[in-house]
């Protein structure tokens, strides 16, 4: 397979060759060519916790549910996806790991998609406020025992996971997951900045949707958000929605930490659905309106999650014109996996994976026109053809 169109990086034209799932040459493409589409890799979301209706929390979850999820995912751009398991029951959170677990080893495409779970929860602060939209009965300290039960449900596919620091059980588990590959992201936290920074020196190396999950009203100086961002050893990972963070606070953050800010869309099942209130897994009943701002009901300033993509958070940036296209869409599919490894894996360039996107701009609007994954097309907008 080979593509024609422009490096999304330097907009110039380039033809990039496809052999065995991985990219087998590039080179430099026609200066006359004639096209609007543009190629780069696709885009890594660490934190989703369901889309159109399909929510990894709810009990009844099936392997069918991640096949279709997966597709719907790959038509926003989506190469490769961590299902966020949040605070439930011991046992629900062990059976939907176990569901996740059964899809991957059941179809190709799940598991090529799915780089591994993020757990979010049940080791939060226990604060209204810091605890966010998670259940207060669900919430408990690290345990490593229980953990490690989860962790075999999974099939060793936790990757990451999100904790609360406050706990005097938190640094000690922090360096088992460390050692165990596992990444661990605060969050949730109403940790003090000694607890922050005894689990950064334990090992963390991640801040959860940062400024989100938080008091309402803060210390102006000394506080656990500002304690992470003056952090240079934590990556911060963003919900650039537009209704997470102010564009003025977003600006500070990516400006403070231009090299280890991601984008993450946090997205739960009302993604993509219509405005409307329903009922959640936590928190009760939500509401949708027609911005797209998901909220709880009966606690309007309270978000429950965004219902909105990851490729959204991108054309976000680029509307307001917060960040360039190339950097825009880097934060949502190569810092990513510069955090995962080290450096990153996906880079448009001979011998990487050929998980890749072909997009057109509508205005100022990002379209996806084609998505290859693993170096076969899995998704093409017949209308833009």
């Amino acid at each position: 397979m080979t593509i024609e169109a422009l490096d999304y990086r330097t907009n110039k034209p380039i033809s990039v060759h496809i052999k065995n799932g991985y990219i087998d040459n590039i080179t430099v493409g026609k200066e006359q060519l004639d096209t609007s589409y543009y190629i780069a890799p696709g885009l890594v979301d660490l934190q989703i916790n369901g889309f159109k209706g399909i929510d990894f929390n709810t009990i009844g979850l099936t392997i069918a549910d991640l096949k279709t999820l997966t597709q719907i995912l790959l038509e926003k751009g989506i190469t490769t996806y961590y299902p966020t398991v949040i605070s439930n029951s011991n046992i629900a959170t062990e059976s939907l790991l176990k569901v996740i677990a059964k899809a991957c080893d059941s179809f190709t495409d799940v598991n090529a998609c799915v780089g591994g779970i993020h757990l979010e929860g049940p080791f939060l602060s226990m604060e209204d406020g810091p605890r966010g939209a998670h259940s207060k009965e669900f919430i408990k300290a690290p345990d490593w025992d229980l953990f490690s039960k989860w962790q075999k449900a999974s099939g060793n596919r936790i990757k990451i996971i999100t904790l609360s620091p406050e706990w005097s059980e938190s640094t000690a588990f922090i360096k088992k997951c460390v050692d165990t590959g596992v990444i661990v992201s605060i969050g949730h936290t109403a940790a003090s900045a000694k607890q922050i920074n005894d689990a950064i020196e334990a090992g963390a190396s991640m801040s959860t949707h940062l400024g989100n999950a938080s008091h309402a009203m803060l210390p102006r100086h000394s506080n656990y958000v500002m304690e992470q961002l003056a952090s240079d050893d934590l990556w911060s990972s963003l919900i650039a929605d537009g209704f997470h963070l102010p564009d003025s606070l977003l600006k500070i953050f990516i400006k403070t930490k231009p090299n280890k800010s991601i984008l993450v869309s946090d997205a739960t099942s009302y993604a993509d659905l219509l405005p409307g209130t329903y009922k959640a897994h936590i928190g009760g009943d939500v509401e949708l309106d027609s911005n797209g701002r998901l909220f709880m009901k009966n606690s309007p300033k309270m978000l429950a999650g965004s219902a909105q993509s990851l490729l959204w958070c991108v054309n976000q940036l680029i509307k307001k014109q917060i960040l360039a296209l190339p950097e825009a869409w880097n934060m949502a599919s190569l810092k990513p996996t510069e955090l995962l490894f080290g450096s990153s894996t996906n880079y448009l360039q001979i011998e990487h994976p050929a998980d890749l996107v072909v997009f057109k701009k509508d205005g100022d609007t990002l379209k996806i026109i084609k998505t290859i994954k693993s170096g076969k097309l899995v998704f093409s907008n017949s209308d833009n053809n």
